[in-house]
């Protein structure tokens, strides 16, 4: 199936979940290309690094059918970011709700306003991490069997629910990518929070086992590229580069000078601590990064996603992760981010 060869530069770019780091990156860049006047973005609460445009942002939620019908008016594309992604303990009716759900509505709405076309950013985790040692591409099967994590399940639900739109003739693509790093970071998401930690030297010890790292730069760029670029019915996946949690830190220690924690857990150690780093940080009143959820992905993340589909066809090209290091480390301090919390 062919993509469309290019749309009304005139008319509306609607973003739901435009107050994440990849949708506020994605709003100003849409803006710079078509105006301000010519993008909408969703917003339930806050308005995130985005807040500073002079867009136009208009309340909705997932859930509400009817105020995604009014946001998706006259809208040429609908770039659907917003979801529910956590590394905490979240029921799996929860993930169900926002990233089914809610993506069934998303889909139901552009159909019934007849948007050109729904450019849906789903994850990695929608498809099955195994067998690790071989490469995962866009023919690997979903994550959809009770082995896999309720989060990754949902994932792959969502994705369900947008071929059951492209099977009513809406014209939807689907973009995959790995784990998201990079500037724009201003919750932080817990990426952000790991760099921030590894600053204020607040993480006494790593653990084994690593992921693949993208930059969120490199994901707008390829979002943006599958408006018009992407074929109707595929996915992309959108992979950098596989690095351990030790390299991780010393990229690091590189960009900011401080020393990487020497200490590191075999994955097994880590398992059986993380529950009980989860009531600490609880009682600190942190919010937990290390948790059973990100040790069980730091420990099965597959090292060879294959980005090659999306370089041949949206022009990907991931940046190497020392450059993604040091720009959210430059970012953080011109925002006045390094210092909080020391």
């Amino acid at each position: 199936m062919k993509s469309p060869s290019g749309g009304r530069p005139d008319s509306v770019r609607v973003i739901t979940g435009a107050s994440g780091q990849i949708g506020g990156l994605l709003a100003r860049d849409l803006a710079e290309k078509y105006g301000s006047r010519r993008v909408r973005a969703i917003y339930r609460q806050r308005r995130g690094t985005a807040a500073d445009l002079d867009i136009a942002w208009v309340n909705g939620d997932l859930l509400d059918k009817e105020s995604l019908i009014a946001a998706f008016a006259g809208a040429e594309t609908v770039f659907h970011l917003a979801a529910l992604v956590s590394i905490g303990a979240v029921r799996a009716r929860e993930f169900h709700r926002t990233n089914v759900l809610g993506t069934r509505n998303v889909v139901e709405a552009a159909l019934e306003c007849g948007v050109r076309r729904l450019v849906h950013v789903s994850s990695i985790h929608a498809y099955d991490q195994h067998p690790q040692d071989e490469v995962l591409d866009e023919s690997r099967r979903p994550a959809d069997s009770p082995r896999d994590a309720p989060y990754d399940r949902s994932k792959a639900a969502g994705e369900a629910e947008v071929r059951r739109g492209i099977d009513c003739g809406l014209d939807a693509v689907i973009l995959n990518p790995t784990s998201v790093i990079g500037p724009y970071d201003g919750a932080p998401s817990p990426m952000g929070q790991l760099f921030l930690d590894l600053h204020r030297r607040r993480l006494p010890a790593l653990i084994a086992g690593g992921y693949d790292w993208v930059d969120v730069r490199d994901v707008v760029a390829a979002t943006l590229a599958a408006e018009t670029r992407a074929r109707r019915g595929e996915n992309y996946l959108l992979s950098g580069h596989w690095h351990t949690a030790r390299e991780l830190a010393e990229l690091s220690q590189k960009a900011t000078g401080v020393a990487a924690p020497r200490l590191q857990f075999p994955m097994f150690a880590a398992r059986l601590w993380a529950p009980c780093q989860v009531v600490l940080d609880r009682c600190r009143g942190r919010h937990p990064l290390y948790t059973p959820v990100s040790v069980r992905v730091m420990a099965h993340g597959n090292r060879r996603i294959s980005s090659a589909k999306a370089q041949a066809e949206l022009g990907f090209r991931p940046r190497p992760l020392a450059e993604s290091i040091r720009d959210t480390y430059r970012w953080f301090d011109e925002h006045g981010m390094l210092g909080q919390g020391a």
